[in-house]
């Protein structure tokens, strides 16, 4: 573990106006929600802190355009944060780090400390997330770091969180997908692209067309057809 960190100690945050967002748990208590309330474009993202898919949308696919264009208020993201890998591949890591973003949230860091758990993400095969990694990646956004938030992480505050955040994830499959839509999935302005288009989600330039297009012509993207 000490070695994936050192591999990471490189990446901090880019994300260094995100001071300018507001970010809040929603009423539903699992949802929460990144950017200016009044955008027009509203991306609704379903990820596992230890899915490398996600890690490849956040890094070097959509996501760095996505916050562009919260930084530029016409895009929104929600998040649903799941954490069903523990149970596939074993060890607690997704749920400690779902726990820590939610505790990041209480002191108006989530979205940096989101961006910097993904960019510094251990290979799926090791259960990294562990306590002692999530505070050295804490570490990284400036004013994070704290008694409270130590406590919290180490003490798993937000379990209950942690778990209501799965069952979400896994409602959001309905009846043919009673485990999951899967990870990432993205509804953007309350529809969903579809798990055979994905590959959108991978393509920057093809994602940040994508939103642009919704934004522009808001109604040829409900009648589309992907």
């Amino acid at each position: 573990m000490a070695g994936c960190g050192q591999r990471q100690a490189q990446y901090g945050p880019d994300f260094t106006s995100a001071e300018e967002l507001p970010e809040k748990l929603s009423t539903n208590g699992t949802t929460i929600t990144v950017g200016d309330p009044d955008a027009p474009v509203t991306v609704h993202l379903y990820e596992d802190p230890r899915c490398p898919y996600c890690e490849e949308f956040e890094t070097t696919g959509g996501g760095p355009q996505l916050r562009e264009a919260m930084l530029d208020r016409w895009a929104r993201v929600e998040y649903t944060l799941a954490s069903f890998l523990d149970d596939r591949v074993g060890g607690t890591g997704p749920k400690k780090a779902v726990n820590a973003l939610r505790a990041a949230l209480e002191e108006g860091k989530f979205v940096e400390y989101h961006e910097v758990l993904y960019a510094n993400q251990p290979d799926e095969s090791v259960d990294g997330y562990t306590d002692a990694y999530l505070l050295e990646l804490a570490g990284q956004v400036e004013g994070l770091r704290g008694s409270e938030f130590d406590a919290a992480v180490r003490s798993m505050k937000y379990r209950s969180f942690v778990t209501s955040s799965q069952k979400a994830y896994e409602k959001a499959g309905g009846t043919q997908e009673p485990e999951g839509p899967g990870t990432p999935t993205a509804v953007i302005n309350s529809k969903r692209i579809p798990s055979e288009y994905n590959a959108l989600l991978q393509e920057s330039d093809a994602f940040a067309e994508l939103l642009q297009e919704i934004h522009d012509e808001p109604g040829e993207w409900q009648d589309t057809k992907l």
